[in-house]
């Protein structure tokens, strides 16, 4: 024999040292030494050649380093590779095949692994080494290869998607034994066959004891590996030749578990060794192997028939030996629903051969076959983790169930393997893709699964709310913490958002699921056998999703007719009328959406908008959050939470740019230029439930031995939130987050808590709003123009001294109420101070409210003066005597804020050892007070509730400010040119109103203020129109906190004091005394007469004077031919106790007139001839216009007002005018002059009040008769 080159040398002391280190040396007749076997079975293998271009890995060496999928193929050519790579990649062109590695893997094929120096059994099978063992899988086995050293010249290695585990081996053809195997010599052996053995489950025929038997069969069912109470064992079934007659057989040891790898369906086999044993609690009966049970394959020359006499008499096979009775759990974590009657269809249970395209989820061990079926293996337990099951793999399916559409929106046909359903590995996939595995030990879907006993609807279900939970939300948390499933601990965010939507759906009474009788019965019965079509009764979709479907909603239900009543639109100029539809809001619940949406998001709070937002992976929404109770939402703890609402409130606000010319164009929608909106949701805390709550430090201030506790905190929380805030704002801010970055986070936590950090309390004594403003701080001054900065400022009170905190504690007391010492009003000045929010600081701005005890935290930090050393005096220093120049402190990004109380919750101890404290709360006014005339002020504070929501045109004496026009640069939805007006009042209904004018600019920092919902207004400026109105407008020092949500469904109202369903029904002379108090009311009146009466076509466009079909301005020419008709009367109505001028307009001038629809058209048809019709008739002073003797219009109108006919009965609507001026106060009886024929009266009256009318209504005789009973039947009952 040649000498080896030095290449060939190289390579056998590599495998000799590989061989030392990983191949134990085996002691045995026949059996030589571990490298030269390996050597001799390689150059058989090779044709006499050695694989010199391999190299030998060992099995942690192949975990450890290779990180990519691969195989090796140690006998092939590279034109059979390439042929094997190309036929795999048939059912998946898009993916690559498997690379290939030029690896040698030896070792021993095993059923047993080592855990805790102890080796366990778990049907598995494994190769291993000296350095390590790896599961594998394997299409054909012998029970004969275990224990054994073989060469595997064909495999691939799978590793984990999760790069940090292990993968396994998937053996693609036979292995090579090292060393030859020992055939075993059988003798014949004595078998019954089940048609034999059969009676002997059904009947009590008496056996010998410990007598055993020798079943042969055909192999015709085989159950998937159970572990129940860490028991491991599964089912097979042996049927006659020529019949269907069957027995089942139990395998339970755990030497024989491997059997199972060996069992193939048709096949013919037999076991020795059987006992017979009743399962308690199924009542099922079951051949059961023993430990010396054997598996042998069936061969008619080796054995031979036993007649049953000679085996079985004596005594009853329940009490033969202690295994005939073998007690497992009946597995109650298993159960199956009630299923609805009338609704649920038979599943077909079929057989099937296809390829695995795609693992949709397996951990809910779903699988895509052929592109357009689903296989869902979950209700078997896949102890194997699904080894083998890769998009290209080949899976035979029998007796697995069919089901059709079971979710709606499921697209994909089902197929259901129960346990009485075999899958069966036909062949590896050539696709070099990862492994996902599916682990039973704390799966969250699988533990719902068994606990709820859910069907294949709910199970789907139950999966795409996981999926999408999952997805959303894994970067803030981790997948462990959001999926987390323990039995001794607290559940994680997903099973406490699950478990209550299951509980509603499964029925109260649960049918447990035997699983015994599901493998063993006749009569097939199992959770797949019936199902329904589900339609999801609720979703939670993605917030990014949940804008698209609100803004869509909004728009498809957006219609310009139904924002302004035609009896109103129509007598609108076109600029009126487009500027009424540029601002509208379509306000959406839960049940809005179908199914309805259950909104899941983690609360964050953005420096850059100064609001609250819930935020998962795909966007953010705005949100408002308020308290029941009226209190402002401020627990700084509850950021980074991850909270479910089911009650809310989701607005979308309509922003509209269009160009209608006229009312009767609103249907066309050609006149919508642009379309924008935003979406914000608001809720109360009380309605949202904390799912998962931020990993954060907890930090005690010191206590003080007399203190007292507080009688209550805010949302009932005492825990604080410290952590680094420069990671705090990257945490919170950005909008698309990840795991790196939520971990470092986390890190930094840590370490904040053991450092120490400086503490101090204060009170919030005044507020101002967001607004750029012209701060230019002294350490940043460099005599350079600077820009206007984003800020607020807040007054406060500092309470006691800087606390030092040394490590983590628990603030349970405020120890500094207890040292505050104050002598008087100059140790109370000393103490304010004016905080400055400015860059990442703004987060606190929706956290920092009026009246609330807070606390500044100071990481790393040990400087108790460093709040003194940041203070900076606001002007020069020649002026700091003055008591009412607070010195300013900017508070550093860095800082955290935590809210403690409220001023309203401190005990009377507190109080009174906090004696400054006394009168502290800001001057809340009522809005009848700052509408009085006796009111001085000129920035007031008033809550209310918003009765109405108008846009209107900013004053045109008023020039916005810089600070304004940057705003409106900076994004607004609204023109800069625009105000809204809200009509405020004590509560819905009152007749007292206030408008407060807030601009534009302003509005994209203010949510929430819609049409019934309660409000705090702060440092408005109170105002005197020159009609001598009282009005507030928003100005930079103000604040709105938004105190009570409006109602889910609010009727929209017609007049900022809303309209009574029916109005009260009273007398003239009554009214003096309710003038205050009465919104709306209803008179039976008769009409005496029309003062004046005002008939005119105005431009749409300039609202000059419209005649004969055009605009009557000229310089300059106005283009447009559209008119709007306006109408105007007073008239003069009494009900016998008293009279009253009454304003009507437009719609209403027709009614009064007694004029029909088509009249009134005639009337107006013909003043557009004109332009303009003036009348004036009775005690009426001032001009008319001039009448022309021709002027057939006019002298009919003239006729109309002094016709008899128009003085009649009426039931009148009406009004008060709301303005505090033109509300007619109470005045002294006048007298006045009455004549009735010759005879003349003098007579004491009141003066005549001026009302607003809202509707006309004729009345007949009849019901005039029974109106008049019922007003004096009220007056009756009043006296």
């Amino acid at each position: 024999m040649a000498e080896p080159s030095a290449a060939e040398q190289r390579w056998l002391q590599a495998a000799q040292a590989f061989a030392r280190r990983a191949l134990p040396a085996r002691e045995g007749p026949g059996r030589a030494a571990p490298v030269d076997a390996v050597l001799q079975c390689l150059r058989g293998a090779g044709g006499g050649d050695l694989p010199l271009g391999y190299s030998f890995i060992s099995v942690s060496d192949l975990q450890h380093q290779q990180s990519m999928p691969c195989c090796s193929h140690l006998t092939w050519s590279t034109n059979e590779f390439k042929e094997w790579a190309r036929q795999g990649q048939g059912a998946l062109p898009m993916q690559s095949s498997l690379p290939r590695a030029y690896l040698i893997l030896v070792g021993y094929l095993t059923d047993r692994r080592q855990e805790d120096k102890e080796k366990l059994v778990d049907g598995c099978l494994y190769v291993k080494d000296n350095t390590g063992i790896i599961p594998c899988e394997i299409l054909h086995f012998e029970l004969e290869w275990l224990e054994s050293l073989f060469l595997f010249p064909s495999w691939a290695y799978i590793p984990q998607t999760d790069q940090g585990t292990v993968g396994y081996v998937e053996i693609l053809m036979d292995p090579v034994p090292v060393n030859l195997l020992p055939k075993k010599v059988l003798d014949t052996i004595p078998v019954i066959y089940p048609a034999a053995a059969e009676p002997l489950l059904i009947s009590r025929i008496p056996c010998k004891k410990r007598s055993k038997l020798n079943v042969a069969g055909e192999l015709a069912k085989l159950s998937p590996l159970l572990c129940i109470h860490h028991k491991t064992f599964f089912f097979l079934f042996l049927k006659c030749f020529i019949s269907a007659v069957g027995v089942p057989v139990l395998v339970r040891k755990p030497n024989q578990l491997s059997w199972h790898h060996v069992l193939q369906l048709g096949h013919r086999y037999i076991i020795t060794g059987l006992s017979m044993s009743s399962l308690k609690k199924s009542g099922q009966r079951t051949f059961v192997t023993g430990v010396s049970s054997c598996l042998l394959p069936y061969c008619a020359k080796q054995v031979k028939e036993q007649p049953l006499d000679s085996a079985w008499q004596g005594e009853s096979p329940q009490s033969a030996s202690p295994e005939a009775s073998v007690q497992f759990s009946d597995s109650s974590e298993l159960g199956v629903e009630e299923e609805r009657p009338g609704s649920t269809k038979e599943s077909k249970i079929i057989s099937y051969v296809g390829t695995v395209t795609k693992v949709l989820n397996a951990q809910a061990g779903l699988f895509e076959l052929d592109n357009k079926v689903c296989l869902c293996l979950a209700y078997q337990q896949l102890l194997n983790s699904a080894h083998g099951l890769r998009p290209g793999a080949c899976v035979k399916l029998v007796d697995v169930h069919l089901l059709q559409k079971p979710l709606v929106s499921f697209h994909f046909i089902v197929l259901g393997a129960c346990l009485n359903s075999t899958v069966v590995l036909k062949s590896f996939s050539r696709l070099s893709t990862f492994y996902q595995p599916t682990v039973s030990s704390g799966n969250l879907y699988l533990k719902l699964l068994f606990r709820y006993n859910l069907g294949m609807p709910l199970y789907l279900w139950l999966v795409s709310l996981l999926e999408t939970f999952e997805e959303r939300f894994s970067c803030f948390f981790g997948c462990r913490r959001l999926l987390h499933s323990s039995v001794h601990q607290d559940c994680g965010a997903a099973e406490k958002f699950l478990v209550p939507l299951l509980q509603g759906m499964v029925s109260d009474r649960e049918e447990t699921r035997d699983v015994y009788n599901e493998m063993l019965a006749k009569r097939h019965q199992c959770p797949l056998q019936q199902y329904w079509t589900l339609d999801p009764p609720c979703q939670a979709p993605s917030l990014s999703k949940l804008c698209c479907m609100a803004k869509q909603k909004s728009w498809d239900n957006f219609c310009p007719s139904q924002l302004l009543s035609p009896s109103e639109a129509q007598h609108m100029g076109t600029q009126e009328l487009n500027r009424r539809l540029a601002w509208s809001y379509c306000m959406l619940s839960a049940g809005s959406f179908q199914p309805r949406v259950i909104l899941l998001g983690v609360l964050r709070v953005s420096s850059r908008s100064s609001s609250l937002h819930l935020q998962d992976k795909s966007s953010t929404l705005p949100c408002v959050i308020s308290h029941k109770d009226g209190s402002p939402f401020a627990n700084t703890a509850l950021i980074g939470s991850l909270l479910q609402v089911e009650a809310y409130q989701l607005v979308v606000e309509r922003f509209l740019r269009s160009d209608f010319p006229f009312w009767k164009q609103l249907a066309n929608l050609e006149h919508v230029r642009e379309k924008k909106n935003s979406v914000y949701v608001q809720f109360y805390f009380e309605d949202a439930l904390v799912l998962q709550a931020p990993e954060v430090q907890i930090q005690e201030g010191p206590r003080s031995r007399n203190s007292s506790s507080l009688k209550k905190k805010d949302d009932g929380g005492l825990a604080s939130e410290l952590e680094i805030p420069e990671t705090k704002v990257l945490k919170l801010e950005d909008s698309r987050p990840n795991i790196e970055r939520n971990e470092s986070c986390q890190r930094d936590q840590s370490s904040t808590g053991r450092t120490s950090c400086i503490s101090r309390l204060f009170l919030v004594t005044q507020k101002e709003g967001l607004m750029l403003r012209n701060y230019q701080l002294p350490r940043e001054g460099n005599g350079e123009e600077q820009e206007l900065q984003r800020s607020f400022q807040a007054t406060v009170l500092w309470l006691g001294r800087p606390q030092f905190w040394s490590h983590p504690r628990k603030t349970a007391n405020l120890p500094e109420l207890e040292e505050t010492n104050y002598h008087g009003e100059e140790g109370m000045t000393q103490q304010e101070a004016l905080l400055l929010f400015m860059g990442k600081s703004l987060r606190w701005f929706p956290f920092l409210h009026l009246d609330g005890l807070y606390r500044f935290i100071v990481p790393h930090c040990s400087d108790l003066e460093v709040f003194d050393k940041l203070c900076f005096p606001p002007v020069p220093a020649r002026f700091l005597s003055r008591s009412c120049c607070p010195m300013c402190l900017p508070v550093p990004d860095t800082w955290h804020l935590q809210h403690e109380t409220w001023i309203s919750c401190l005990t009377e101890r507190q109080l009174a050892a906090g004696s400054v404290l006394t009168g502290m709360e800001q001057r809340i006014s009522s809005i009848p007070e700052v509408l009085s005339n006796r009111f001085t002020g000129s920035l007031v504070s008033f809550p209310g509730e918003i009765v109405e929501r108008t846009l209107c045109a900013s004053p045109k004496n008023e020039k916005p400010s810089m600070s304004l026009s940057l705003l409106q640069q900076k994004g607004s939805l609204l023109a800069s040119d625009h105000s809204v007006k809200l009509s405020v009042s004590v509560a819905l209904g009152s007749p007292v109103v206030l408008d407060v004018y807030i601009a534009a600019a302003y509005l994209q920092h203010l949510w929430g203020l819609l049409p019934g919902a309660k409000v705090l207004f702060q440092n408005l400026e109170r105002k005197i129109s020159r009609f001598h109105n009282v009005y507030c407008t928003y100005i930079a020092s103000s604040c709105i906190s938004i105190v009570s949500l409006p109602a889910s469904h609010l009727p929209l109202p017609s007049s900022p004091a809303g309209e009574a369903s029916s109005p009260s029904l009273m007398f003239l002379s009554n009214l003096q005394l309710h003038l205050q108090n009465v919104p709306q009311a209803r008179i039976l009146c008769h009409l005496s007469c029309v003062l004046t009466l005002s008939l005119q076509w105005v431009c749409s466009l300039c609202n000059s004077i419209f005649k004969e079909g055009k605009c009557t301005r000229h310089n300059p020419p106005c283009p447009s031919h559209i008119g709007v008709r306006q109408a105007s009367a007073r008239v003069l109505v009494e009900d016998g106790t008293g009279e009253a001028l009454v304003l009507c307009r437009n719609q209403h001038v027709a009614a009064v007139l007694g004029l029909s629809l088509l009249e009134w058209e005639a009337v107006q048809n013909c003043v557009q001839s004109r332009g303009g019709v003036s009348i004036q008739h009775g005690e009426a002073t001032g001009t008319a216009c001039v009448e022309e003797p021709e002027d057939l219009i006019a002298c009919y109108l003239r006729n109309l007002c002094r016709s008899p006919f128009i003085c009649r009965p009426i039931l009148l609507d009406f009004s008060l005018d709301r303005k505090p001026s033109k509300i007619p106060q109470p005045a002294p009886l006048q007298l006045r002059n009455f004549r009735c024929g010759e005879v003349e009266f003098v007579s004491q009256v009141q003066p005549r009040p001026s009302l607003l009318c809202l509707n006309v209504e004729e009345v007949e005789q009849k019901a005039l008769c029974c109106l008049n009973n019922e007003r004096i039947r009220r007056t009756s009952s009043c006296c």
